[in-house]
């Protein structure tokens, strides 16, 4: 079952209202103000002239034109509530909710104290270039500009949530706070104690997400405007939804933004690992799309030679890292602890008392360690964090299987000693992020991964560790300004398809992670500056087969970076059945030539399972191997059939509510019914729409037709032309 997640507009959304005749307004009314988007019809600068004749208490702030048309307004909510609606102002359709949501790791510090299981982001820029003179603009929460570690590097910004000049993280007096825009800036350009990516790089802050670290696609929209309009070079969007589908309002302003020159790096999301879950506006197909990697690290196990059996530990934040090595005797207890446990480490099943009081307790007694093992199947991770008191030794989470062996051996054995130790983990995919294909286009998402694990980075008051493709994507965009530097005469398209061919592809079992969890490969900066080659569009989308026998066409372009010729060949990739491929001879290209190469794939449907169909050619240049994915899909695809369903109440009304869902493919028919959140129970069919067509689809309600208040989980059903059918789950607030 897909799960969408819905969170009331209502409570984050910049709203979009409507004019109309002009109104007297007391001092009362307009000494409080508001702030507000439209999205217009037709020329901006024309509805502005209008606005300013018959409204003139409300002040127009700002004019978007490139990408996005609307205006920014302020005035009283009393003004603003009067109006009414005007032919040139456009249905609310693209207001989907957008979130910064990173995992915590560490405790928040007010000095720069990265741990051995962390990383910083300078590390990972190998090369005497530091971004110097690039413009990076920064999408996201806002920035504490006054960070020590960013005062050097902060250049200028706006706040598209307040509308005004000044793009500081939301601060706990204006709701809840944020720190998330201020920790992806430190990863592309700190210049302090902490070094970003790229470290003289200018950063341009665009406060797009408020409090909470929610906003809208309007918000969005109009901070791709303002960044544009400031000349930045890069775009950084660390944010994201859950509509899987290419032509969404934002993903198409990020392909004009592309058009337009500018470098736009976004989050691919945090939804992993399931296919089909990577959101706008990373569906973009002219977007930089990154996925996350974990970082090079270790992790602690415990191990028993003699049983063969190793134990892996989840570490629990807030508690010391788990550092122990050598062999430790095993105590079972209960949840009340009671004896000493001195020189050993507490074994307990997790229960109903808080993680942190079974750790202090066990603290208190002398344990060395304390492992917390699940009460059902399968892992968990958990915390201890409490500043006023922390938990002084490491504490870990295990599953259920290992800590009931553990209680056995202990229990048949009066001292059971088992072996503490840190492992190497390989660098792979972390499991949250989110995955291709794109649906619709049927794309390969994400372009490229980066490291998103333990990042250690800025936050307002200190530094912090965070995992996320949030994360991640300021590594690439930190990147791209270094290579920007290094490399001035490049193009974008260069750019991205040498971060492209020089990626590092990851390994599974002897086999190539599939593109569609790691798009090219991990990112490395030094051998993208020095790339010989560069392979432009290089991932092989070929698309749908819906015919008997299909023939699919791609131009890869390869260009010779050196003043030497180059040889190349394709080595015969393994036939699938059912796929046959025409790939061209040995080829050379002189000194920086750049060439297109025709690559043919030939495909018999009833040969081949439906479905999606994924795997690697490799292109050879001496002792280098390019190896380039592919991507079919075979009839049909086991992709969400529908995508970002809403219900909220339409803006200015009291008695009318609004709804849209997108469809990913065309069906019989839709149903959306109505159950108690708690018990199940079911109340009333909300909607039903029939013979539903590929795209978006709205409608409206009245609150008649709604029926009685209150929160609802809404199953949402999609009958296809086929037969089959599927659920999805949503919540809805009526009023």
């Amino acid at each position: 079952m897909h799960i969408v997640k819905l969170i009331p507009i209502f409570f984050y959304a910049i709203l979009l209202f409507t004019c109309s005749y002009p109104q007297l307004t007391t001092f009362a009314e307009f000494k409080q103000k508001e702030s507000i988007i439209i999205e217009v019809e037709g020329d901006p600068h024309e509805q502005v002239k209008y606005i300013e004749d018959y409204h003139p208490f409300i002040e127009v702030i700002s004019v978007y034109d490139t990408i996005f048309n609307g205006i920014a307004l302020q005035g009283s909510p009393e003004q603003l509530q009067r109006m009414e609606a005007l032919e040139f102002i456009k249905s609310i359709h693209s207001v989907q909710e957008y979130q910064a949501i990173p995992t915590t790791k560490s405790s928040l510090l007010t000095e720069l104290q990265p741990s051995i299981t962390e990383t910083d982001p300078y590390s990972w820029n190998d090369t005497s270039y530091t971004g110097k003179g690039v413009k990076v603009g920064v999408i996201d929460t806002g920035i504490d500009y006054d960070h020590p570690d960013l005062q050097k590097n902060y250049i200028n910004g706006y706040d598209l949530v307040d509308l005004d000049d000044d793009p500081m993280e939301t601060q706990p007096e204006q709701g809840v706070p944020t720190s998330h825009g201020t920790h992806v800036a430190g990863i592309i350009a700190a210049n302090g104690e902490l070094k970003g990516i790229a470290p003289d790089a200018e950063i341009y802050a665009y406060r797009a997400l408020g409090p909470g670290g929610a906003g809208t696609s309007v918000q969005v929209l109009a901070a791709m405007e303002k960044a544009i309009e400031d000349e930045v070079d890069i775009i950084n969007l660390s944010l994201g939804n859950n509509v899987n589908v290419p032509d969404y309002p934002t993903s198409q302003a990020v392909n004009r933004a592309a058009e337009l020159g500018i470098f736009v790096v976004i989050a691919n999301g945090n939804s992993g690992p399931d296919a089909w879950t990577v959101g706008s506006p990373a569906t973009a197909n002219k977007a930089f799309s990154v996925g996350a990697s974990t970082t090079p690290s270790t992790a602690p196990v415990l191990e028993d030679s003699f049983e063969d059996k190793t134990i892996p530990l989840l570490e629990m934040l807030g508690a010391p890292e788990w550092n122990l090595e050598k062999d430790y005797d095993i105590s079972s207890i209960e949840e009340e602890v009671t004896g000493s446990l001195s020189g050993k480490i507490a074994l307990v099943q997790r229960g109903e008392i808080p993680f942190y009081q079974l750790a202090k307790q066990a603290e208190e007694l002398g344990a060395e360690a304390v492992l917390i093992y699940n009460n059902e199947a399968g892992p968990f991770q958990g915390s201890v964090e409490f500043r006023n008191a922390p938990v002084q030794i490491p504490v870990a989470a295990i599953s259920q299987e290992d800590g009931e062996w553990l209680k056995q051996q202990a229990e048949e054995t009066n001292h059971y000693f088992i072996d503490s130790k840190r492992i190497d983990q390989p660098v792979q995919v972390a499991p949250f992020s989110s995955r291709g294909p794109v649906t619709i286009n049927w794309q390969i998402k994400p372009d490229i991964i980066a490291p998103g694990t333990g990042i250690w980075s800025t936050v307002p008051d200190g530094y912090q560790a965070m995992d996320g493709t949030s994360m991640a994507t300021p590594h690439v965009a930190g990147a791209a300004a270094v290579i920007k530097e290094a490399k001035p005469d490049w193009t974008n398209e260069q750019i991205i398809g040498a971060i492209q061919t020089s990626a590092d592809q990851l390994m599974h079992a002897d086999e190539l992670v599939s593109s569609t969890e790691q798009g090219m490969g991990v990112i490395d900066v030094n051998k993208a500056i020095e790339a010989n080659t560069i392979i432009h569009n290089g991932q092989l989308q070929f698309g749908k087969v819906d015919n008997y026998r299909q023939e699919f066409q791609h131009k890869l372009i390869v260009e010779n970076m050196t003043a030497e010729p180059q040889s190349y060949q394709f080595q015969i990739p393994y036939k699938d059945k059912g796929i046959s491929w025409n790939l061209p001879g040995a080829f050379q290209l002189d000194p920086y030539e750049k060439k297109e190469i025709p690559i043919e794939a030939f495909v018999t449907g009833m040969q081949l399972d439906k479905g999606v169909h994924q795997g690697w050619i490799a292109l050879e240049q001496g002792n280098a191997t390019y190896e380039l994915p592919y991507i079919i899909v075979n009839k049909e695809a086991d992709q969400p059939k529908t995508a970002g369903f809403e219900f909220t109440l339409k803006t200015l009304s009291d008695d009318l509510y609004q709804y849209q869902i997108y469809m990913t493919e065309s069906a019989r028919k839709l149903e959306v019914d109505l159950y108690d959140p708690d018990t199940l129970v079911y109340k009333r069919r909300l909607l039903e729409e029939k013979n539903l067509e590929q795209g978006l689809h709205t409608g409206e309600l009245t609150t008649k037709q709604a029926g009685k208040g209150g929160y609802y989980l809404a199953i949402v059903t999609v009958y296809m032309d086929d037969g089959t059918y599927e659920s999805s789950e949503a919540m809805v607030y009526i009023k």
